[in-house]
């Protein structure tokens, strides 16, 4: 019998002071059995990073990355259906970057655990060509202090003040610090 998803509902407000952005989302993640809690909580980050500000954008949705290859972790779909933001969780491998990099608008990489640095510099070179990548680290220390707030209901704050972004889950609280290591900065 194989295993099912496990579901996890989250609130989550997103506070960017630095440029007056403010949102609460109400998300329901399906936690693929072979996702670690740090992978899912990633994934969040990823989503209250670059949920869009505005109603009158598309919204950002989570997708069946685990479950169908050919989809990304989060996607933000035009009315037409077309994508116009990739954003991934993970290292995926060159082809799929070089693929998926020509249809879209933008695309995000966020990657976590040690070997992190191995695998970008194995890619850096290669992937100079793609104007519309923008590859993050979340240093492994601090992915595995979101893993510490996973929970089946959850309310998470994220807030950006001061460059700085700190992450508040229950009676934790910690700063985040992606490092870019290429592509522009988040708009």
């Amino acid at each position: 019998m194989a295993l099912k998803a496990t579901i996890y509902k989250a609130k989550v407000s997103f506070a960017d002071i630095d440029n007056n952005v403010y949102a609460d989302h109400s998300v329901t993640v399906a936690r693929h059995p072979s996702e670690t809690d740090e992978r899912m909580l990633v994934r969040m980050l990823a989503f209250a990073l670059n949920a869009p500000a505005s109603q009158d954008e598309p919204p950002l949705e989570f997708a069946k990355d685990m479950w169908e290859p050919d989809e990304p972790s989060l996607w933000q779909k035009s009315p037409t259906g077309r994508v116009t933001h990739w954003v991934d969780v993970g290292q995926p491998d060159e082809k799929r970057l070089l693929r998926v990099s020509a249809r879209v608008d933008r695309m995000s990489v966020y990657s976590f655990g040690a070997s992190t640095p191995i695998w970008w510099r194995d890619l850096e070179t290669r992937m100079t060509r793609l104007h519309n990548l923008t590859v993050w680290q979340i240093p492994s220390a601090q992915s595995q202090a979101l893993a510490a707030l996973a929970e089946r209901t959850m309310q998470l704050q994220v807030t950006v003040q001061d460059g700085a972004l700190w992450v508040e889950g229950g009676t934790r609280s910690f700063e985040v610090a992606p490092i870019r290591l290429w592509g522009p900065a988040q708009p």
